[in-house]
């Protein structure tokens, strides 16, 4: 088994609901197993002018390879709906691969770590809720201190209004 750590996030349509299905979707795989999840996130849009996001990180122990887990999270991105019309444009769903294991990966279509993960407080509020210990592994520093590093003024807990 692999560890692995994958942000989620949407702002079009019940955003709430869209992750909730998207995360049951992602851990009914049998080689998928759901070890934490974070509190969800409202935070500001990065990219063009769009809705507030919500966003939060799972971990999971995983029994596949990392581009097949890459394909794995497309597919429900897919059955969620998601267009990719724009860069960082508003989505329905999106599923970042951030980890796996101590892995360090840089092809043409997947990158591991994720190459943005340490400069955005969106994915590193939630992940050090869930998994502060876990070394980034090209910074070789704990989530627990990156998250130090960023502006962290415009991700809040999500209490449902």
């Amino acid at each position: 088994m692999h560890s692995s750590a994958i942000a989620f996030g949407s702002n079009i349509g019940d955003s709430r609901a869209i992750l909730s299905a998207s995360v049951k979707t992602l851990c009914q795989i049998p080689s998928i197993t759901l070890k934490a999840k974070s509190n969800l996130y409202k935070t500001k849009a990065v990219g063009p002018p769009q809705p507030d996001y919500l966003n939060g990180c799972i971990s999971v122990d995983v029994d596949i390879e990392p581009f097949k887990l890459l394909e794995i999270l497309l597919e429900i991105e897919n059955q969620f709906g998601r267009e990719r019309k724009e860069h960082w444009g508003a989505r329905t769903l999106d599923l970042d691969l951030l980890l796996y294991d101590d892995l360090i990966l840089n092809t043409p279509t997947l990158q591991i770590p994720h190459p943005r993960m340490i400069q955005r407080a969106f994915v590193l509020v939630p992940l050090a809720e869930i998994a502060p210990d876990w070394v980034e592994p090209v910074s070789k520093r704990v989530i627990k201190e990156l998250v130090k590093d960023v502006d962290c003024s415009d991700v809040h807990l999500f209490t449902g209004d």
